[in-house]
């Protein structure tokens, strides 16, 4: 199948900026396609990257597609994010962070349950950072790792420990905020239907 450039530059610019792999099916909801056609087109986008030997290829994970630095890369992708300019973190990595401070020790599947998704790699680039460390096994079935953040988190944020964290009730929206936006959304035009 023979890609447009406008449909391989969407799927792309949809790739870069997804936090987590994508399926077809989401794919074919925002380009308003047949799912069909944007399976096609992930196809050809993967074969594209592959055959062009360019940084990136595209992989089919967790029912999903995400982009991946390509393979061939990774002993300068590791030179750079020893760097500086690499130590900006990506809001699911804050996120996690938060969790981790507030509520350690804690296993990657309470994370997972307070963020409501998987949690995996940005716990995997906050420990190779030094941010977060195993600090021991959750006691019941399956011991699950503990994660707590280090010296050097509490040396970057420049707090002497976690009681100078600032305490988070500062940061929480009021109850009667939490409950409006705990309900699901419901489009005008329903809750109108509703009451007529």
């Amino acid at each position: 199948m023979v890609v447009s450039l406008e449909q391989a530059g969407l799927l792309e610019a949809i790739l870069f900026v997804a936090e987590e792999p994508l399926t077809t099916a989401e794919f074919a909801q925002v380009l308003e396609q047949p799912k069909t056609e944007v399976e096609d087109a992930l196809r050809a986008l993967k074969e594209d990257l592959e055959a062009s030997g360019r940084g990136v290829v595209l992989r089919e994970v967790a029912g999903g597609w995400r982009m991946y630095s390509h393979p061939e890369a990774r002993e300068h992708l590791e030179r750079f994010a020893a760097t500086e300019k690499a130590t900006r973190l990506s809001k699911a990595a804050l996120e996690t962070l938060a969790v981790v401070a507030y509520k350690q020790p804690v296993s990657r599947g309470q994370v997972a349950e307070i963020r409501g998704v998987d949690s995996e790699r940005a716990l995997s680039t906050l420990e190779s950072r030094g941010l977060v460390t195993n600090v021991g096994h959750a006691s019941g079935p399956g011991q699950a790792l503990l994660y707590g953040t280090t010296d050097l988190f509490l040396e970057k944020l420049g707090v002497g420990g976690l009681d100078d964290l600032p305490p988070l009730a500062d940061h929480v929206p009021p109850a009667s905020i939490v409950d409006v936006l705990e309900q699901p959304f419901r489009p005008e035009s329903s809750s109108s239907d509703s009451t007529s």
